[in-house]
């Protein structure tokens, strides 16, 4: 599966690290890479969205890991071009792409969770988005979307460019977003006609939900992907 978002800060590695947590209580092997990093420091490491994979998965966060889940790192906390520029360095799309590819198709049999970066337009140069790393991995899509005043747009914008792209939308999950003038009810109100005609599911997950609350979002993420004719590929 290849989690995604509408933007950045909506949720993307909370719902991927419990995903994993939650597979990983089933007995089924799971592997997760966040290919791209950016505002990955020394002293931000910790707490960086590699960490938190690397928690969920009960692996060591040792330099040897990291490169293996995130090998490309910038320092700054911008966008991969301009934090690639401030190093002196390029975003290679398509070395990022065959690494999505081989990840996918090395362990076709069990779970892998790849997580992008920002929202599903982030461009990685002139030419190529996030949006072109999902038409290349070619494996359903879980899209988190936010509640926050300005969310529904986005959040129809997404789906509209994931589905003129052909991409498989398996799951929408909607994170409630911090406080804001918008409720968790009213914006999946509004939004799940939208999803319902993209034959996906839309899951609501409330601010500081309960572990039954994570359970039943993890399993209905599940179900969805299983859902999709594509799910054998990568899952």
């Amino acid at each position: 599966m290849f989690v995604t978002a509408t933007g950045t800060g909506i949720g993307k590695t909370y719902v991927a690290a419990h995903l994993i947590r939650y597979l990983r209580r089933l007995g089924r092997p799971v592997r997760a890479f966040k290919p791209v990093v950016t505002g990955c420091t020394t002293q931000t490491l910790a707490a960086s969205d590699s960490a938190l994979l690397l928690a969920a998965l009960d692996e060591p966060l040792s330099a040897e890991r990291l490169d293996a889940i995130s090998p490309w790192r910038y320092r700054a906390a911008l966008g991969p071009i301009a934090a690639a520029a401030l190093e002196g360095r390029s975003i290679d799309f398509n070395a990022i792409a065959a690494f999505i590819g081989d990840a996918f198709r090395a362990a076709p049999a069990e779970w892998t969770v790849v997580e992008g970066l920002g929202g599903i337009m982030v461009p990685f140069d002139e030419e190529h988005t996030l949006l072109d790393l999902l038409m290349q991995a070619s494996v359903p899509a879980v899209v988190v979307c936010g509640t926050y005043l300005g969310a529904l747009s986005h959040a129809l914008t997404a789906l509209d460019v994931l589905r003129a792209r052909s991409i498989t939308i398996a799951t929408v999950v909607l994170n409630e977003s911090g406080a804001g003038s918008v409720s968790l009810d009213d914006t999946a109100a509004a939004l799940a006609p939208f999803v319902q005609r993209a034959e996906s599911r839309l899951i609501s997950l409330r601010r500081d939900p309960s572990p039954d609350e994570l359970d039943a979002m993890c399993e209905a993420v599940l179900l969805g992907l299983s859902a999709q004719p594509r799910c054998g590929h990568g899952r």
